[in-house]
């Protein structure tokens, strides 16, 4: 064949690593082998039953249909109003679009907004989509490596040097993922005042994360303390993590109108609108009652300070305490170099891990595939027992290298 088939804006990308990561421990599970899979950013809890209940009703009552493209006007409405109650930030129906998860609203939001060339300013670690992202928009991503010393967080003087006249979008996202690093509202207001000095960078906020945090403190949004921000800033959310609702794909932007009518544009010539009965189960978790994310989040709050504790006692291991996510971002740097039993030497994050899943069965993902390492990310979104036998393995794996 004289040229390839598949367009240049796809072949410059690369597979999720974690979905990768995903499917290889499934496979080998499906083989036979003892797998603990510790990769999957997943609730592991049921959605709570009056969603469901609110989706049954949705179906019976004969809301199956096409809805509005920006999405139905009660979730737009729940949306308005959960903006307002939870985070103090006062938004119209029209700036709000309904997407098919968080992960579409960003894609789409960049595909709307790039031109060839125009860069990206992505804070290392990252989610392993944003480069990806940027990329198959026609865009640069530009990654500042944020170091664990500084929390894993970009700094004003980082954020100052990164910044180009090509620079149209700053993504941040807090509490992150990988590290469960968040910004406080000083630090945030200190990277605002380098964004005032460039009225040409948009910024974008990944708030999936709000609510899974460890402090019992509302999370600081960037608009609560730079308001003048607001016709710059799309703030991106949805419902999967908070109300463990991956599988229902909704998702959610905030922002200028013009970005969103563009977003409303774009979508009715690619996905429509999303699903109706999605929508319906999102407006009853945003609208109804609240108790199932605080007691989720004081399952996640054991669960890390239990894995924490035992990732810490490996010696060659050690990981901060993460403020909020579901995520463990362990260093690793105390077992490279060192060597398998097999006499492979661990020259880097992605050999341990490989090392991890050969020998002992543990699935994790590498650290390079955030943009940072020597680190490797393991999820605590499942059980206690399957968390204290990962550790167990891990450190049995860690004891045997020479």
């Amino acid at each position: 064949m004289s040229s390839p088939r598949i367009a240049d804006r796809v072949r410059r990308i690369k597979p999720s690593p974690s979905t990768s990561a995903a499917d290889r421990a499934n496979e080998l599970r499906r083989q036979g082998q003892s797998i603990v899979n510790l990769v999957v950013g997943e609730p592991d809890f049921d959605t709570p039953a009056h969603i469901r209940r609110a989706a049954a009703e949705a179906m019976d009552r004969g809301a199956t249909r096409y809805t509005l493209m920006a999405g139905t006007v009660d979730l737009r409405q729940a949306i308005v109003a959960k903006l307002q109650r939870e985070n103090g930030l006062t938004y119209a129906a029209n700036e709000i679009i309904v997407t098919s998860g968080a992960k579409s609203a960003i894609f789409s939001a960049l595909q709307v907004t790039l031109e060839p060339g125009d860069e990206v300013i992505i804070p290392a670690p990252y989610w392993v989509s944003y480069p990806d992202m940027v990329l198959a928009s026609d865009g640069k991503p530009v990654t500042v490596p944020c170091p664990e010393a500084a929390g894993f967080k970009l700094t004003p003087a980082q954020l100052q040097a990164a910044i180009t006249p090509r620079t149209r979008w700053l993504l941040l996202n807090s509490p992150s993922n990988p590290t469960g690093a968040s910004y406080t509202a000083a630090e945030y207001r200190a990277l605002a005042d380098v964004l005032l000095r460039h009225p040409q960078v948009l910024v974008m906020t990944d708030d999936i994360y709000e609510h899974i945090r460890y402090d019992g403190q509302r999370t600081v949004h960037l608009l609560n303390v730079a308001p003048e921000l607001r016709e710059r800033t799309l703030a991106v959310n949805g419902v999967s993590k908070t109300y463990a609702m991956t599988g229902w794909r909704i998702g959610w932007v905030a922002g200028p109108r013009d970005i969103v009518q563009a977003l409303d544009t774009m979508l009715s010539q690619s996905t429509g609108n999303c699903c109706s009965v999605s929508q319906a189960a999102a407006a009853a978790a945003l609208n109804g009652d609240q108790g199932f994310v605080a007691e989720s989040v004081a399952i996640y709050k054991q669960r890390r300070d239990r894995t924490l504790a035992q990732i810490n006692a490996i010696p060659g291991l050690s990981c901060r305490s993460p403020d909020g996510a579901f995520y463990l971002y362990v260093n690793c740097a105390g077992l490279i170099g060192r060597t398998t039993a097999e006499g492979k030497p661990l020259a880097s994050d992605a050999d341990v891990v490989m090392h991890l899943l050969e020998s002992v069965g543990v699935a994790v993902v590498a650290g390079s595939a955030y943009g940072l390492s020597p680190y490797f990310r393991l999820s605590i979104a499942t059980s206690i027992e399957n968390l204290d036998e990962g550790c167990r393995r891990i450190a049995r794996a860690a004891a045997a290298l020479d």
